[in-house]
């Protein structure tokens, strides 16, 4: 029964099984969220829902697992999602770390040498800011990057291609940025491009993964989320101590759709522009270790 079931939903087109599988998600964490959130309700705390949160992830990968597992019989589900603990892994996630911050730092260093921001006094310790940064980062690149572009991909991979499951995935990406109250929908929409774009960015800094060297080295072509998880975490971590730590003053006289709606990058043209020369360069590896395996991305 276990087994028709499953093969039953693998059959079914990509858009049923994600909602199988959310639906799933939901229905196994509920019975947890439910009673953790009543308990923030009354204690007005805005803390224990992060406990919900972690239930919920924990929930996603052993679910992952088994979904994998009995739908399409992968014996190591992580692994074809990408997350891959390695030596290679861990040299793809501090490349795309350090790229994440080298751009931001660019991208606000443009600005104080253009005039148009200016360095001000940290309104509290760095170490400290910078730490708590550090781990916020690296919870945000593992968990969305496994999600969206680990799970949800390869799952619009088989229905769609890569091209297909390219478009699919970073508009949900984005979309999934406004689960929020209709007010603060309405006040964050500019940013909506930059997310689009940012998750266009993480599927090419995957598939780049596929260099020419690594093709030829390995005869195959395996993926890996080091990179994506690196340089979302990178990108978060420097942003975060920048805003967190308001560390730069904006000029009254600068557009604010230059650098950004409510110093957000994602939400100025600064900011397309350097996710763009980003995304640029992870394409163009991409491309040259799909022309080395003799594949498209189409």
């Amino acid at each position: 029964m276990r087994h028709r079931l499953a093969a039953a939903i693998a059959r079914q087109s990509a858009p049923i099984r994600i909602v199988v599988f959310l639906g799933l998600l939901l229905l196994i964490w509920l019975p947890f969220a439910a009673p953790i959130q009543w308990l923030a309700w009354r204690l007005n705390s805005d803390q224990i829902p992060l406990i919900a949160l972690g239930i919920l992830y924990v929930e996603f990968l052993l679910l992952l697992r088994v979904w994998r597992q009995e739908l399409y019989h992968e014996p190591h589900p992580l692994y074809r999602c990408g997350f891959k603990v390695s030596r290679r892994f861990m040299r793809l996630a501090l490349q795309g770390f350090a790229m994440g911050c080298l751009g931001v730092a660019v991208l606000f260093g443009v600005e104080v040498l253009l005039g148009w921001a200016t360095l001000a006094a940290p309104g509290r310790s760095l170490l400290g800011l910078a730490l708590e940064g550090l781990v916020t980062a690296i919870a945000v690149g593992f968990c969305e990057e496994l999600f969206f572009r680990g799970w949800l991909l390869i799952e619009l991979e088989q229905d769609y291609g890569p091209f297909g499951a390219l478009v699919v995935s970073s508009g949900l990406f984005a979309i999934a940025h406004y689960i929020r109250p209709l007010a603060v929908i309405l006040a964050t929409w500019p940013q909506f491009l930059g997310l689009y774009l940012l998750g266009i960015t993480l599927v090419w800094a995957k598939r780049a993964s596929r260099s020419p060297r690594y093709v030829q080295q390995t005869k195959r072509i395996g993926e890996s989320l080091g990179a994506p998880m690196g340089l979302h975490a990178g990108l978060v971590w420097s942003y975060y101590v920048v805003n967190v730590g308001s560390l730069i003053d904006y000029s009254p006289a600068v557009s604010l759709w230059i650098v950004g709606i409510d110093g957000n990058p994602l939400a100025g043209l600064l900011g397309i522009i350097l996710l763009g020369a980003i995304a640029i360069y992870f394409r163009i590896i991409a491309e040259q270790g799909l022309k080395t395996a003799g594949l498209s991305d189409r």
